[in-house]
């Protein structure tokens, strides 16, 4: 609840602290005593936009600060996601100054005006010839139904199909818009596909391919280079073994004399063994050493394929290639995949529709249920408040093809006539502003007996009535106070008699300017103020007495 209001520099309030009390809170004063300037005030803690020229004074900044007792809110959560320090007893503060920034805090956390707003219609709801407008809100009308018809278990369910139902549409719709762009690519990543695959690149040594062909290429200097290496050591004049063989037996002829030549002996034949065998094998080499053409011009053929490829792809090696067409071989097969997950993902969508269609049937037949009951209460409530022609009917439409939302598939209308024969209609189209009042108090009188209501502030809700209809619309509002926080603007004091706290809303001038005052008054003031109420500003003894009585009467 609203526990004070503290304004600062605001309008020709220069500065005021008013406290509210839980129950019924009554302020009343003089016209143009500035009354709605509270309101306006109270607007800037709701998230309103506002202007430099409320100041006050131009030399120093505006600030309106708001505490509220939030201990039965249940907002804990909500100041956890936002950040911000939760309190039982929060303060809301606006401060704006004459260049005409703004700046917002919550517990003295800056905030946006979008993060207010969030938080204080959790607060204050503030009724007034304006905002009864919600009335003729689709919106609002199937709130007022969901609450009386107790609907909440059935919303939360039909919410959770609806919200796996929206989810797996969404989902499908991604996957076919995917699909569609990338058939228009499966064409020529199939062509590369196709291109790389008939490649044959597994398997294949780029570098092993690269010397054959060069060793092919040379084949003819290679052979002949050594045959020529084998004659100089096999058939050369003073070839190379006879010449080591020579060396041997010179060696060993000496080597009584001198017995460390026998390594050296030992060295030299190993040499020659060594010479041997070099020999053999480059005659081998030389015998298997053929010029091969038709090999010759298939590596090369290979290699220009995979020379082109590189290029063309931007690679640098052949794994890089290969890996390249892996990864479009890839992309083929989820195109083929997308097709199975399209049609899979169809198949759940649907199957979450019916589930959707179901739960939103029976939520409307819950709905449906509640509207002869909400009908009649409204009536009655109607007749007390001086509408006894006035009725009000629910028109009710059911289509998950044409209505389906998070809220349901239902389309509710309030058709509304404030008086006998006459035909009904859109309740935009035929209330007044005084009757649109008295019809949102008895709507919002039953709604309190089924939701938690925030503070709920009445701007003159009493326009239009007088007399015995005054005290009937007192008792709904004290009827309505029990249980909620309760602020009324009234100039009727058949309905100011009704509050428990009264505060009075006056001007007082000096010589230098205006300025608007607020006071709670004691049980003097308030009985003197009622009678000025109901008689002038010099009240009568009878004036008096009959304030009294209504005062016993609260």
């Amino acid at each position: 609840m609203l526990k004070e209001l503290r304004i600062r520099n605001y309008a020709i309030i220069n500065e005021a602290s008013i406290s509210f009390s839980g129950g019924m809170n009554i302020i009343t004063g003089e016209t143009g005593a500035g009354k709605s300037i509270l309101l306006g005030a109270l607007s800037l803690i709701l998230g309103e936009r506002a202007e430099s020229k409320v100041l006050f004074n131009k030399d120093k900044k505006c600030v309106v600060e708001g505490v509220f007792d939030i201990s039965n809110y249940q907002l804990a959560d909500f100041f956890a996601a936002n950040e911000i320090d939760f309190e039982n007893e929060t303060i809301i503060r606006r401060e704006l100054t004459e260049s005409g920034k703004s700046r917002a805090f919550i517990n003295d956390t800056p905030v946006n005006l979008n993060l207010i707003q969030q938080l204080a219609s959790r607060l204050i709801t503030i009724h007034s010839q304006h905002e009864t407008l919600d009335l003729g809100n689709s919106g609002f009308q199937l709130t007022v139904v969901d609450a009386l018809a107790s609907t909440g278990q059935l919303v939360a369910t039909f919410k959770t199909h609806y919200h796996a139902w929206k989810t797996c549409a969404k989902k499908l719709a991604e996957t076919e818009a995917l699909a569609a762009k990338a058939l228009t690519e499966k064409d020529f990543v199939e062509f590369q596909f196709t291109e790389l695959d008939n490649a044959s690149l597994d398997g294949i040594d780029q570098i092993q391919l690269e010397t054959e062909l060069t060793q092919l290429s040379h084949a003819e200097e290679i052979k002949r280079n050594l045959i020529l290496s084998v004659d100089v050591l096999e058939n050369g004049q003073g070839n190379i073994n006879d010449q080591l063989r020579a060396v041997i037996n010179q060696l060993n002829a000496i080597s009584k004399y001198q017995p460390e030549l026998a390594d050296y002996i030992q060295r030299l034949e190993s040499t020659n063994i060594e010479l041997k065998d070099i020999t053999r094998d480059l005659d081998d080499k030389a015998s298997a050493t053929v010029a091969d053409p038709a090999r010759s011009e298939n590596i090369q053929t290979q290699l220009n394929s995979i020379y082109r490829l590189q290029k063309k792809h931007g690679c640098n090696t052949l794994p890089e290639l290969i890996s390249l067409r892996d990864s479009l071989g890839e992309k083929l097969l989820a195109y083929v995949n997308s097709e199975a997950t399209i049609e899979t993902l169809k198949k759940e969508r649907d199957a979450l529709f019916v589930k959707v269609s179901l739960a939103a049937k029976k939520l409307s037949e819950k709905r449906a249920g509640a509207f002869e009951q909400l009908e009649k209460s409204v009536h009655l409530l109607l007749a007390e408040v001086g509408m006894k022609d006035a009725v009000l009917k629910v028109e009710h439409q059911f289509s998950t093809d044409k209505y389906l939302t998070e809220t349901g598939a239902d389309h509710i209308q309030f058709m509304f006539s404030a008086n006998k024969g006459s035909s009904l209609q859109d309740i935009k189209k035929v209330a007044s502003g005084g009757e649109l009042s008295r019809l949102m108090l008895c709507i919002k009188s039953l709604l309190a007996k089924s939701v938690a209501l925030p503070t709920l502030i009445f701007d003159e809700i009493d326009t239009g009535v007088s007399g015995e209809i005054a005290h009937k619309v007192g008792n709904i509002l004290m009827r309505l106070s029990e249980n909620h926080q309760l602020i009324a603007i009234t100039h009727l004091p058949q309905i100011a008699a009704k509050g428990q706290h009264h505060l009075f809303v006056y001007k007082s001038t000096d010589a230098a300017s205006t300025s608007t005052n607020i006071k709670l008054l004691n049980k003097t003031e308030r009985l003197n103020e009622i009678a000025k109420m109901l008689s002038g500003e010099n009240p009568t003894k009878a004036a008096i007495q009959n304030a009294k009585e209504l005062l016993l009467q609260a």
